[in-house]
């Protein structure tokens, strides 16, 4: 009786690595912390802080000793969670490497230290790193570009935008991270109405900030939930 033999399977060298996409709010805009290619390839090229995952190192490690490595920021006081893999067998050039994306934010980050294989760090305007203009390496401009989309989407059904916010804050502080992110200029009335009407999104504190001219504002801190509901859609 003839028996069917499985061919073996072919196998081949794959690397893993974890890039992550760092969004801060500076000088009122949506800005991305990028590096300087200390080394090939792509020596002095713009790129998102990352690196090879090593032997017995999971990935949100990975991304966390990157961080710091590279940026002298400590992750684990961010907002952070993966994004997507992106396995293009020619992404790179040093052979097959899959990476695993992360999204980071956190507010009003302090200026970053570079690392290891970093020749520098520095956050850049998210509109100016897309600029068809600007070189960024690997497939860095597509997985930003992801990460944009990625961070609109969560204001709309989650609570992240108040991680863009130090405590406490104003509700005009955290409008303003919507109207930047966005692109859009939002009414404060209706903002406001829909922001202390949803569950679990903002408590006040009983404080107010002094305004250089009429009242002083309320002062508020992140409430805990993590759900919009109802969202706050883009298009309302």
């Amino acid at each position: 009786m003839n028996r069917s033999v499985e061919a073996p399977l072919p196998r081949f060298p794959v690397s893993v690595t974890v890039d992550i996409v760092i969004f801060t709010i500076r000088d009122d805009e949506l800005s991305v912390l990028l590096i300087e290619r200390g080394k090939e390839p792509h020596l002095g090229r713009s790129a998102l802080p990352g690196g090879y995952v090593r032997p017995g190192e999971d990935l949100d490690g990975a991304a966390l000793r990157e961080l710091v490595e590279e940026t002298g920021l400590d992750g684990r006081s961010l907002h952070l969670e993966q994004l997507r893999s992106y396995g293009a067998p020619d992404r790179d050039p040093r052979g097959r490497v899959i990476t695993v994306a992360y999204l980071a934010l956190g507010p009003d980050l302090p200026t970053p230290t570079a690392g290891t294989d970093a020749a520098g760090a520095a956050w850049t305007p998210v509109g100016k790193a897309l600029d068809p203009g600007f070189t960024l390496s690997f497939d860095h401009r597509a997985i930003l570009t992801d990460a944009v989309e990625r961070a609109r989407a969560q204001l709309e059904y989650t609570t992240v935008a108040a991680g863009f916010c130090r405590e406490p804050f104003t509700i005009s502080d955290l409008r303003r991270v919507y109207e930047v992110i966005w692109g859009v200029a939002l009414d404060p009335s209706n903002f406001r109405r829909k922001v202390t009407k949803t569950a679990g999104f903002v408590e006040p504190t009983g404080e107010r900030r002094a305004a250089e001219a009429g009242r002083p504002a309320a002062l508020y801190r992140f409430g805990g939930a993590r759900v919009l509901y109802p969202p706050l859609l883009r298009t309302g």
